[in-house]
């Protein structure tokens, strides 16, 4: 994933923009609303030019995108698939999406609510009918409809260099977050590595966070719970994993200047062992695999570990789905972009490029999983049953569970920038996450 700060040019309009398409002015994309994009029926005679949003900018670049799009090409030869790679995609796509030009294929911007997927995109099918032979459909599934599909799944982790882990006398998964700080103080005292990075000022990273939840608890309901339950109560999952970050930063074991970080310089330096861990998804592998034979360093030392937290004695990890392709409600071309999505689903070989999970059930886990798998640990998918519910809940506290924002605060709460401490802090967004759920959906 490649996304980026939402530029300064046009702040004003632009943050304006999206605070009306985010509290539910859709623009003119509301004007098809309950549309379906429809399976084709003979790949030989559909047609047309569409446009896939993206955000692999990186392959769009080196032409493996268009390598997809040629390949597509020979089932459907009067089909052409032109892309548009942004680098700031959820800033962009999301004020794009209050006209109808947001593309013919894109990736749902996180910052959609979920009851709002039937102005804005297509249905691809009912959840009965798809459920049957993919994965995550209930994440994008409103009123039994499904919205959207993710061409990968991923597991939440901490990519780390397993080098710099045994330099500083670290072999096995800490089980605790304590053990994991100790172990991060251990490579701060015996290594040069920065023990842990942020890439706070490229803020996405830290909304990956919000993955952990389930994990801590091997807790499939733990979504759902957070309808009826203060998320940062003592013991939550929530507070869990935010006190975890904050003591990392807290005790200086980041890099110095999270304002300074960079996403993509972040890979190589991770490759070369001078940083030592980042909580990213299994998607990130691949990537920092291929940073490391470019930098000349060994691609094996690239791991993949879960959140520290055992229950029965056993590491949890949640299966979920990337971002979600769909159809632009208003594209002209619907059955093309319908068959561009089913086609990249279903025979693009794009998760097993990825050494992603794949959508399709039962097939095999990836190889940059088997760590996982020799270590038994237990893969959940989180129930959405009352996933729209938190969502509105979400966006009417204005926390951001899925944004940046909060954890920025966080962040910057732990290195002094901001005043206050840990306990008032989370229990402002206890305050605020109650006070909303009194009233939402009511």
């Amino acid at each position: 994933m490649t996304l980026h700060r939402l530029r300064t040019t046009g702040a004003v309009a632009l943050l304006a923009a999206a605070a009306l398409l985010v509290s539910g002015c859709t623009g003119s994309g509301a004007s098809s609303e309950g549309a379906d994009a429809k399976a084709a029926a003979d790949p030989a005679k559909v047609s047309g030019t569409i446009t896939v949003l993206t955000h692999r900018t990186d392959w769009v670049q080196n032409g493996t995108m268009k390598k997809y799009a040629d390949e597509f090409r020979k089932t459907y030869p009067k089909v052409t698939v032109k892309f548009e790679g942004i680098t700031d995609y959820e800033g962009e796509v999301k004020i794009r999406m209050n006209t109808k030009n947001y593309g013919d294929v894109l990736m749902i911007p996180g910052a959609i609510k979920k009851n709002d997927y039937p102005k804005f995109f297509a249905s691809l099918g009912t959840q009965a009918e798809r459920g049957e032979k993919f994965q995550f459909t209930a994440f994008t599934t409103v009123g039994g409809k499904v919205y959207g599909q993710s061409p990968i799944g991923v597991a939440p982790g901490f990519l780390y260099n397993k080098k710099v882990w045994k330099d500083a006398g670290i072999t096995d998964w800490p089980t605790t977050p304590a053990e994991f700080l100790t172990g991060l103080k251990a490579i701060k005292a015996r290594t040069d590595a920065v023990p842990y990075y942020t890439n706070f000022k490229d803020m996405w990273p830290l909304t990956q966070w919000t993955t952990a939840m389930g994990s801590v608890g091997c807790a499939i309901q733990a979504n759902n719970d957070l309808v009826d339950h203060d998320p940062w109560a003592k013991g939550s999952e929530l507070r869990t994993i935010d006190t975890l970050l904050y003591d990392m930063v807290r005790e200086k074991l980041v890099e110095k200047d999270p304002s300074t970080t960079n996403w993509e310089g972040s890979k190589p330096q991770l490759a070369k062992g001078r940083i030592g861990t980042m909580w990213l998804g299994s998607w990130a592998v691949s990537q920092f695999r291929d940073a490391a034979e470019k930098a000349g360093t060994d691609p094996d030392d690239i791991g993949f570990m879960p959140f520290p937290a055992q229950v029965d004695g056993r590491f949890c990890a949640v299966a979920s789905p990337d971002y979600a392709q769909a159809v632009n409600v208003n594209s002209a071309h619907k059955e093309a972009a319908r068959a561009w999505i089913d086609w990249f689903t279903e025979k693009s070989g794009y998760a097993a490029d990825n050494l992603a999970l794949s959508p399709l059930k039962g097939a095999p886990l990836p190889d940059v999983l088997k760590p996982y798998t020799e270590k038994n640990v237990k893969f959940i998918e989180l129930d959405q049953a009352r996933a729209a519910l938190v969502d509105d809940i979400d966006n009417a506290a204005e926390i951001g569970l899925k944004k940046p924002d909060y954890r920025q605060d966080l962040v910057d709460l732990a290195r002094g920038a901001k005043k206050g401490d840990l306990d008032g802090f989370l229990g402002d967004l206890s305050k605020r996450w109650t006070e909303a759920a009194r009233t939402t959906g009511s």
